[in-house]
């Protein structure tokens, strides 16, 4: 038996538990806070057999990985131009998701 402890973004909860749950895993939540960034995260608590750890982790690829995202920044335009109050936007390419995931041995799951 192993426990899969993974951490993802708060924004990657929903998708990732719905797709573990139809695949017959049972997840534990807990509503976590990143020490570096300080940023809402999701802690999710994963008990399988060792032969499903793998299936596990293809999910949480799948649904939590790294991935690249545009974001648009806005910045107003110099007074004096010809189109007063003119904003335009600056595209920026940015990393968002992730998750980190910590496989530990257990010696016994019990469900009451």
């Amino acid at each position: 038996m192993k426990l899969i402890v993974a951490v993802l973004r708060k924004e990657d909860e929903s998708d990732t538990v719905a797709e573990l749950n139809k695949n017959g895993f049972f997840v534990t939540e807990l509503a976590t806070t990143g020490g570096f960034l300080r940023e809402k995260n999701t802690t999710l608590l994963i008990g399988t057999e060792d032969c499903k750890v793998e299936a596990v982790l293809s999910i949480l690829r799948q649904e939590a990985s790294v991935r690249k995202s545009v974001t648009f920044a806005t910045s107003p335009m110099e007074s004096g131009n010809l189109c007063p109050g003119g904003n335009y936007s600056v595209p920026i390419d940015t990393q968002v998701g992730g998750c980190t995931v910590f496989v530990l041995p257990m010696e016994k799951l019990e469900k009451f």
